[in-house]
């Protein structure tokens, strides 16, 4: 049921209509029609509307059983409902209301529409019953096709099988009578789709395709008319032409078209007369005329067939004209508009300039920012750093002398010279592994990406770090996966995140015990690595979760909070993502992923 209440003030009297559809109320033509009906009703009452829709849809569900089971159903449905008018919509729902009409909405007046003469037939109506006829009309499409198409010499009607296309096309063939003299006819009614549309692929030449409507097919499948058209159209190799309006647009190249809409707002103003009281000045049935002349521009060019030959008054829908024709005043509009257009073009690419050098200006500065940020983690590794450089330098010292004693003496000992100054050779290179680390670590950054080894990056910085991480009685824990593969990256940046992370975890960790750094390398399922670095440190609250990545935030008696904000920078450059959860029982676990890359090209 679909309810329907035009807008007038609580005060207004309320007037029920039952709206009782033979089909499914959405097939586009009843929907037009409906849409049509309603509006006349709605906007032309001096009362409040209230309206509610009821489908048989029989070309589904069939007549016997059925009607029986609707009786009961909406008997019971209204039987508290005070009714002011049903209108009937095709003849299936008119026959129902006349059987049982009486049952359902005793006294209720019925207004039918949707039906031509020929469906109705000599019966006679109560005197609550009053409708309008359609006057469905097939001979002028069929003039018209034949004006359009002088050499024609076949014509292929195609119909359905169900109750309504029969009746329908009888209805036609009385039409077709006038013009069997003038080419042959044939009809196409009893084919599975598929084969219907196989035959109308190969069609003579000379032929006309005339569609009424496809509710089932030779099969017995049950169809939608609208879709059929479509289908028959783009495999028909001859024109096609229809007489209904919701066709028009579907396939057919157009005609004179019966307009169930135009139908719908005869049979509302009808409604509106009984709701009023009025309707005995008016026939008990009028048989009223809705067609239109109208036409598929895309058709007509199809088929080559020209405006100039179309009758008099014909509406083209669709029509694809020239630019020119349709938006003369907007295109002249936008010629004035051009040199001023030129000119803001001229003024965006200044701005496009402007931004691009801005954006350098901003990498520049992330870099340079980057560099400090590293440069103050040297600052605070400096101890370890010269601990590190000093031990061996110490052992260089040493050694030289011992060799220089044993030179000196009267008679030199070469062999213990020799060896110490091996042992010299192997404490420079020793120096000179702690200089190369730490000049990778705080090195300036050339912003370029290769194929790298995180679990390298990640041994790297713990021998940048191994001194704090003794001083400071923090025992660290690797898991790093043997298979990992490389990822596409920056290397002094991904280390800079590594480093960071560590520095933070070894910071957090300054009162806890026991002191635990956990280092964990891993593949994910979805192309990508992980890194996790855990710290059993004081955590993060709660509150400061999701703000550690924020610049400008810490929680540190001294620092920018830059640190964590920078990785996060970093590793969304490098199309990953960085998270950090809180470690159990404490602690913080600090986690990024990157993209795999492709180290084969």
């Amino acid at each position: 049921m679909v309810f329907i209440a035009s807008a007038w003030p609580a005060s207004a009297a309320t007037r029920r209509v039952v709206l009782l559809f033979g089909e499914r109320s959405e097939l586009p033509a009843l929907a037009a029609l409906q849409a049509d009906l309603v509006r006349t009703l709605t906007s032309n009452s001096a009362d409040r509307i209230e309206i509610y829709n009821e489908t048989m849809d029989l070309s589904r569900f069939g007549w016997n059983n059925h009607q029986l089971f609707l009786r009961d159903f909406l008997q019971a449905k209204y039987a508290d409902k005070k009714i002011d008018v049903v209108i009937s919509i095709l003849s299936p729902a008119l026959e129902f209301l006349l059987n049982y009409g009486s049952v359902i909405f005793p006294g209720t007046p019925i207004v039918f529409c949707g039906i031509d003469k020929t469906e109705l037939g000599n019966r006679l109506l109560p005197s609550q019953v009053r409708g309008v006829l359609l006057k469905r009309v097939f001979a002028p499409t069929v003039e018209i096709a034949l004006h359009l198409h002088p050499g024609t010499e076949h014509a292929v009607v195609v119909a359905g099988s169900s109750d309504f296309d029969t009746k329908l096309l009888e209805l036609a063939k009385i039409d077709f009578g006038f013009y069997q003299e003038r080419f042959n006819f044939q009809y196409l009614t009893t084919l599975p789709l598929q084969d219907l549309l196989t035959e109308l692929s190969h069609l003579p030449p000379r032929s006309l395709v005339f569609y009424t409507t496809v509710f089932r097919d030779g099969a017995g499948e049950t169809l939608i008319p609208r879709e059929v058209v479509e289908r028959i159209s783009a495999a028909a190799n001859a024109p096609t032409y229809g007489f209904f309006e919701q066709y028009v647009g579907r396939g057919i190249i157009g005609g004179n078209v019966n307009s169930l809409a135009a139908h719908g707002v005869e049979a509302a103003k009808l409604a509106l007369k009984v709701l009023a009281g009025t309707e005995v000045s008016t026939p008990q049935v009028a048989e009223v005329s809705t067609s239109k002349l109208v036409f598929d521009w895309r058709q007509l060019q199809r088929w080559g067939i020209s405006e100039s030959k179309l009758p008099s008054g014909s509406e083209i829908w669709f029509r694809g004209s020239s630019a020119w024709d349709q938006y003369k005043p907007q295109i002249l509009a936008t010629t004035a508009a051009i040199l001023l257009q030129a000119v803001l073009i001229g003024w965006l690419l200044h701005e496009r300039q402007y931004r691009h050098r801005a954006e350098r200006t901003a990498r520049e500065t992330f870099a340079e920012l980057t560099h400090m940020n590293r440069m103050a983690t040297a600052g605070e590794l400096s101890a370890a750093i010269a601990h590190e450089v000093r031990q061996p330098i110490t052992g260089m010292v040493t050694m030289a002398n011992a060799a220089l004693r044993w030179l000196s003496r009267e008679n030199p000992d070469i062999d213990r010279a020799r060896d110490a100054m091996s042992k010299v050779v192997a404490a420079g290179h020793q120096a000179s592994d702690v200089i190369t680390n730490v000049y990778g670590l705080f090195g300036k950054d050339t912003q370029k990406k290769t194929p790298t080894d995180l679990n390298t990056l990640i041994q790297s910085v713990l021998t940048v770090v191994s001194i704090d991480l003794r001083k400071h009685s923090i025992e660290s824990q690797l898991t790093l996966s043997e298979q990992l593969p490389p990822v596409v990256g920056n290397e002094v940046q991904l280390q800079q995140v590594i480093l960071n992370l560590v520095m933070n975890a070894i910071e957090s960790m300054d009162s806890a015990e026991p002191r635990v750094l956990s280092i964990k390398s891993e593949i994910t399922g979805h192309n990508g690595v992980r890194v996790s670095i855990a710290d059993t440190g004081s955590g993060i609250s709660l509150a400061n979760l999701n703000r550690v990545f924020e610049p400008m935030f810490t929680t540190k008696t001294r620092g920018m909070g830059m640190g964590l904000s920078i990785c996060k920078s970093i590793i969304e450059s490098h199309n990953g993502q960085i998270w950090v959860t809180a470690g159990a029982p404490r602690g913080s676990i600090f986690q990024f992923e990157l993209p795999t890359g492709d180290t084969t090209h």
